[in-house]
């Protein structure tokens, strides 16, 4: 207990507590979105593709977040576009926009010159690495995501489940389709420096799959979904740092076990 007051600080772990705070809102909510929607494949198609943009942002000696985000958006709306108005099949549109993103992230990177030291948090994740600054922009994105399902909550439920009713009631179905989908890559390249482009697939999949156990109401998956992802991630976080292993790969391996721990419980009552 003593050790943990200790921590508190130390300002690098207050800014990791709070970034592992506001990414388990974020992605508990549009994680839910994306199960009960069934779309976990167009949001890895997101990550990856972002890659793009942090290898592009490396070259032109930008912020890497910056240009992933831009990255994570353009493709996240040209998945879609290609879907509805291009008429092309939905897997192979995502495979299309993974794979122009990583090549470009691979080629942008190697055209750098010198060492790209922060490359591995990118991948990976490093959450003690932090900045004020992504803070704030996770803090927004929070705010605008709570207020779009605030105010939206009955369309979005609508297009998460029945997207033909929602056509047939009258909803602008594809307006809403690229604001979800840029909620989305937001929410994806936001939350990249927690548990990096590889693995932040699974921040909006396993605490999600842990709330279905107990639930299937979309409001409480939604709610236990935030909560089982700040377990994961704060919990993640203290052993990494006690451990001195990878926190994005710590965090992620700690979900899978509450995933596991809460099945296990479900099973034996």
């Amino acid at each position: 207990m003593q050790e943990l007051i200790e921590l508190l600080s130390y300002d690098f772990f207050r800014k990791a507590l709070l970034a592992a705070v506001l990414a388990s809102i974020s992605c508990g909510i549009i994680g839910t979105y994306i199960v009960s929607r069934r779309i976990v494949f167009i949001s890895g198609g997101i990550t990856h593709s972002s890659f793009g943009g942090i290898g592009l942002a490396f070259f032109l000696g930008l912020n890497p977040l910056l240009g992933a985000v831009v990255f994570a958006i353009f493709s996240g709306l040209g998945i879609q576009y290609f879907v509805q108005k291009a008429d092309v099949r939905e897997d192979s549109s995502i495979a299309i926009w993974w794979s122009l993103g990583m090549a470009m992230g691979v080629i942008f990177i190697f055209l750098t010159p010198g060492y790209t030291p922060n490359l591995m948090s990118y991948l990976f994740g490093n959450i003690l690495t932090v900045t004020n600054t992504e803070l704030w922009m996770m803090l927004s994105l929070n705010v605008v995501v709570l207020l779009f399902f605030f105010f939206f909550y009955r369309i979005v439920l609508y297009i998460a489940f029945d997207e033909e009713f929602a056509k047939a009631s009258g909803v602008p179905v594809e307006l809403f389709n690229y604001l979800l989908i840029t909620l989305i890559a937001l929410t994806v390249v936001l939350n990249i420096r927690v548990v990096g482009i590889i693995l932040i697939l699974s921040m909006l999949t396993i605490p999600q799959a842990t709330a279905n156990i107990f639930t299937k109401d979309f409001k409480m998956l939604i709610v236990l979904s935030t909560v089982f992802a700040f377990i994961g991630t704060t919990s993640g976080l203290l052993i990494s740092y006690f451990a001195n292993i990878p926190s994005g790969a710590t965090i992620i391996f700690t979900l899978v076990i509450i995933f596991a721990g809460m099945r296990l419980i479900n099973y034996l009552r």
